[in-house]
């Protein structure tokens, strides 16, 4: 009895001291320690663009002198053909278009920009690792884009099939479309024919002409911009070498500007 009596005492005073204590406060010395904490968190995270040049150092050091020296041609030939001067920039009307995503449905840049800005960016393939790379970075920045008012389209020249291959894969979660025969590319000035060496080397190792649907040989710059609602450019990532991309964290900066 004595004992059953005593655990009765002790655990209507845990119930009490529970009932009596009030939710955590978060002073200016807690949300500092965990403002710390996030920025580590953060800190932490690789960037795109040592992904891409971890991805680099690799094709360095497997990679034979041959192919070396036709893709530095090949990146050399798109620095001198002077596209970089050409495609469109900040300040540009972005021209509006209509292409078909991988479930058949037609998506209007226009239309998008009445939800709010648009991050309009270009991958080369499914077969490229170093678009690869970027697709992930740019889903796992996807949250941070939408909470400060923009969505993120993406387009390739691959076919639709090869296109919502790409899409499933990586767990794609904004609107991947395939620009066939660079249509829309081609709009933007972005647009350049690889030369013979390139071209047959892709061509060789993965059928790129067969991702494509065409013998153009032609690609898209890696280009992203951001777009403002009145359709005009408000930020261009343009770059002659197809292995150095828009870092995500910087556009959700502009975002936020």
């Amino acid at each position: 009895m004595k004992y059953i009596l005593l655990s009765s005492i002790v655990l209507s005073c845990v119930v009490i001291s529970c009932s009596n204590e009030k939710e955590p406060r978060y002073t200016e010395t807690n949300l500092q320690e965990k403002n710390k904490v996030a920025v580590e968190m953060d800190d932490n995270k690789q960037s795109l663009k040592s992904l891409l040049d971890a991805k680099k150092g690799a094709f360095e050091l497997k990679a034979d002198d041959n192919k070396k020296k036709i893709y530095k041609a090949g990146i050399d030939a798109v620095e001198t053909s002077g596209i970089l001067d050409k495609a469109l920039n900040v300040g540009d009307i972005a021209p509006n278009f209509v292409l078909q995503n991988a479930m058949g449905k037609p998506v209007e840049l226009y239309e998008f920009l009445k939800k709010g800005k648009v991050i309009l960016t270009w991958y080369r393939g499914g077969w490229c690792p170093y678009c690869n790379l970027t697709l992930n970075e740019l889903q796992s920045e996807l949250p941070n884009f939408e909470a400060n008012g923009a969505n993120l389209i993406a387009l390739t020249p691959e076919l639709p099939d090869s296109s919502m291959s790409t899409a499933e894969k990586l767990n794609l979660e904004f609107e991947v479309l395939s620009d066939v025969g660079n249509k829309v590319a081609k709009e933007f000035n972005i647009v350049f024919k690889l030369t013979s060496d390139v071209a047959d080397s892709y061509n060789k190792a993965f059928d790129m002409n067969g991702y494509n649907g065409d013998e153009s040989n032609e690609l898209p710059l890696p280009a992203t911009y951001i777009i403002n609602e009145d359709g005009r450019i408000i930020y261009a990532f343009l770059n002659a070498d197809y292995r150095n991309r828009a870092e995500p964290s910087e556009l959700t900066e502009i975002l936020k500007k």
